[in-house]
């Protein structure tokens, strides 16, 4: 069982490819007329050191912003950058406490470690002062409405189309028809293998090894590339999606794409899309709310049949405590737990 990316994924070599030249310097002349790049130094140092390591652009600048904003407090308080410690940390967490979220601390705390990580190696401090900062009462994962199996599995099997053959003849009807097939598929991707929208977005045709039964789910930043065996019941509508009716939906847009899904619209996105079939779902369902809904329902599943490396693996975490973190999700066993310490009565 692979848990990260193979020798020939073809995501691999990019995910932590530093950025191109061009885009580093966009961003840096982004950060000068927001003044936040005020000098040569340490700081454009720190910038070139983050996209030299395979940050994206928008990370960075959240790192230098967040570092940039600590310096200017610690010289307002007269620490000097190599002498600030866990006590000065905390004083400026307490700072912050009661004007942002503790996830908005955690992330500023991050920001900063990669910061004094920096300094460290670069000879500017001693030590990394936040090493022992943990930030409590982020949450994690937000608790949902689990779907059970037979409801998810409902879903994809009552997601039908109801054919009229007085309006057969109207590019309209044809374009709904074509587009069924397309949900169809969606649905048995959400349902079944649990992939999340930007997943489903950036298949590929080649992704889809019907013959083998199985799919191939690309690696990201921020998950690791796995292949998923399809269910029996979703491989035939699969087939005709992709034999006839994305083609077709080519055809009737007049796009080249190796995207998988189809969009009707003229761009790649599928955004609209995934929104609409959304609102379809709920009337089917009036308990589906949304797609991320649908994925920790089909993870929390997956929890009970399988031990945690493997889930690990099927949904693609690259940590195992983000696998950890849907057990919160399974209402059934917490309130189990709830009976056997807390009985009542």
């Amino acid at each position: 069982m692979k848990l990260g990316k193979s020798s020939d994924s073809r995501t691999r070599g990019r995910a932590r490819t530093a950025v191109g030249s061009e885009e580093a310097q966009r961003l840096k002349a982004r950060l000068k007329e927001a003044d936040v790049l005020r000098s040569a130094g340490p700081i454009e140092d720190y910038v070139d050191h983050l996209l030299g390591k395979g940050y994206s652009g928008s990370t960075t600048e959240r790192y230098v912003r967040d570092s940039l904003r600590f310096m200017q407090w610690a010289e307002q308080q007269n620490v000097g950058i190599q002498h600030v410690g866990y006590a000065d940390i905390l004083h400026y967490v307490q700072g912050m406490r009661g004007k942002v979220k503790q996830r908005s601390i955690s992330t500023t705390v991050n920001s900063l470690r990669h910061w004094f990580d920096h300094l460290v190696g670069s000879g500017e401090a001693m030590e990394n002062p936040t090493r022992q900062v943990a930030i409590k009462g982020v949450q994690r994962k937000h608790l949902y409405d689990i779907l059970d199996r037979q409801r998810l599995d409902k879903l994809y099997h009552q997601h039908t189309w109801t054919e009229d053959e007085k309006h057969k003849n109207q590019n309209w009807y044809r374009a709904s028809a074509l587009t069924h097939q397309r949900n169809k598929a969606i649905v048995g991707l959400l349902v079944f293998q649990g992939l999340n929208v930007m997943e489903i977005a950036r298949l590929e045709e080649k992704d889809l090894k019907l013959r083998e039964g199985r799919v191939y789910i690309a690696g990201t930043r921020r998950s690791n590339e796995r292949e998923l065996i399809l269910e029996a019941a979703q491989i035939l509508d699969l087939m005709e999606y992709q034999l006839k009716a994305r083609p077709a939906l080519l055809a009737l847009t007049r796009k080249a794409s190796d995207r998988f899904i189809v969009s009707t619209g003229s761009g790649q996105g599928i955004n609209n899309a995934m929104f609409k079939l959304t609102e379809k779902l709920h009337q089917q369902d009036k308990s589906v709310k949304s797609m991320k809904q649908i994925r920790t329902s089909v993870i929390t599943h997956w929890l009970k049949l399988y031990n945690l490396r493997e889930v690990q693996h099927m949904a693609g975490h690259r940590y195992v405590s983000s696998t950890e973190a849907y057990r919160i999700n399974d209402l059934d066993e917490l309130q189990e737990d709830i009976g056997k310490f807390h009985p009542i009565g």
